[in-house]
């Protein structure tokens, strides 16, 4: 083991992103320890990597969760401290005792520990787009303030970090580039014909042709809200505009996104479609070190496909272009209406049409221009528009 090696904090570590997290950790523990695991209920796959990882401190949802947990670690002769709810989540994000954070809890759940990594200055490794989609400018004012470093682990952003000028990560524009182009799978549906697809089932919505990903996020690639969700990210990560980020399907997700130049460069970066590629960039940066993946073979692959997307066939992602438009506590609208819908799917309460139906509905009875002022702001938004969502699915 190094001497100093680097203190990790996984939130969301039962998730797909926490467990690609881990597994590029175990090949790399000389240069890091685990300081703390957060899961929500997960609690048996939870005591699992705690068994491995041997974490300072886990975090789960509930004091009986806590109870259940502490007791299996104790049985087994671990140490690790068990704390429960968001202001331990908070807490662990803050902590002296770690030098950085991936937050990868998923949907609103996940802003306010990043936000507190953020604001304690750490190494934030941003995998829960929610939190820049619903508090933009304050998450980046946040993050300005404390001296934190921000790093993308979404695959789209991630990539474009490293296509853009090496000291010009934020307001790139300035320093020729002309527009960022974030590829798109165009998930299960890409060529499915629209008429039918009201009849989508959960099971056939979650199974991505690409990636492996958790139930939420592959329902949100087959609406490309996913996608929709990025633009809105790359605008607050990368400060550039709306009308310069476009929106490019390649189903073979091999180009994880591209940056144009001025002059008539576009730079792309490459890799097989697997979320250890970034979680490695992160982990390692400014360096790089070995992910697990492996090496990309352009010649199996062959031919690469490029197509625009479709707004009759994926309405969500025009209305988070329109969102990021209108500005204020619109984009914190459109993720909860969003949340809410994509959860009544999977419980087959609504079909898959009503997802952008629910949205855009929300949006028209709650869109507001008003600023966003602090956190209390964006939760009072957030909460206004479920309370819509819900009833609009309940009519």
């Amino acid at each position: 083991m190094t001497a100093n090696p680097q203190r990790i904090t996984v939130l969301g570590s039962t998730g797909s992103i926490g467990v690609s997290t881990l597994d590029v950790l175990s090949r790399h523990g000389e240069q890091y320890v685990v300081h703390a695991l957060t899961a929500n209920r997960r609690i048996d796959e939870l005591f699992r990597q705690c068994v491995q990882f041997c974490p300072e401190v886990a975090v789960v949802g509930t004091a009986a969760d806590a109870l259940i947990l502490e007791k299996k670690l104790r049985a087994k002769g671990i140490g690790t401290e068990v704390f429960h709810g968001e202001k331990a989540l908070c807490d662990v994000a803050a902590s002296s005792q770690c030098d950085a954070v991936m937050a990868a809890i998923v949907g609103a759940a996940g802003l306010a520990p990043a936000l507190a990594a953020a604001r304690a200055g750490k190494k934030v490794m941003l995998a829960n787009k929610e939190a820049l989609v619903m508090s933009g400018q304050l998450f980046i004012d946040t993050v300005i303030a404390s001296g934190a470093t921000l790093l993308p682990i979404d695959s789209e952003h991630n990539a474009i970090f490293q296509c853009l000028p090496a000291q010009h990560k934020r307001f790139p524009n300035e320093h020729g580039v002309s527009k960022i182009l974030l590829t798109a799978s165009g998930g299960p549906f890409l060529h499915r014909p629209v008429d039918t697809l009201d009849s989508v089932t959960p099971e056939q919505a979650i199974a991505h042709p690409r990636w492996v990903m958790g139930r939420k996020i592959s329902v949100d690639s087959a609406t490309m809200m996913n996608k929709g969700l990025e633009v809105i990210e790359a605008h607050w990560l990368f400060g550039i505009p709306a009308s310069q980020i476009e929106v490019v399907i390649h189903p073979q997700s091999v180009i994880h996104s591209m940056v144009s130049y001025i002059d008539g460069s576009v730079i792309a970066q490459l890799g097989n479609p697997d979320m250890r590629i970034p979680i490695a960039h992160a982990l390692a940066y400014p360096d790089r070190m070995f992910s697990g993946v492996t090496p990309l073979d352009l010649a199996r692959i062959g031919t690469l496909q490029f197509e625009s997307p479709d707004f009759v066939r994926f309405p969500c992602l025009k209305l988070a272009y329109e969102a990021l438009k209108t500005g204020g506590a619109t984009p914190a609208i459109l993720n909860a209406a969003n949340e809410v819908a994509v959860q009544a799917f999977l419980d087959q309460r609504i079909s898959f049409r009503r997802i952008d139906d629910v949205v855009a509905r929300v949006l028209d009875k709650v869109t507001t221009e008003s600023s966003i002022t602090g956190i209390d702001s964006v939760l009072m938004h957030d909460r206004a528009a479920r309370t819509v969502a819900t009833s609009l699915i309940l009519q």
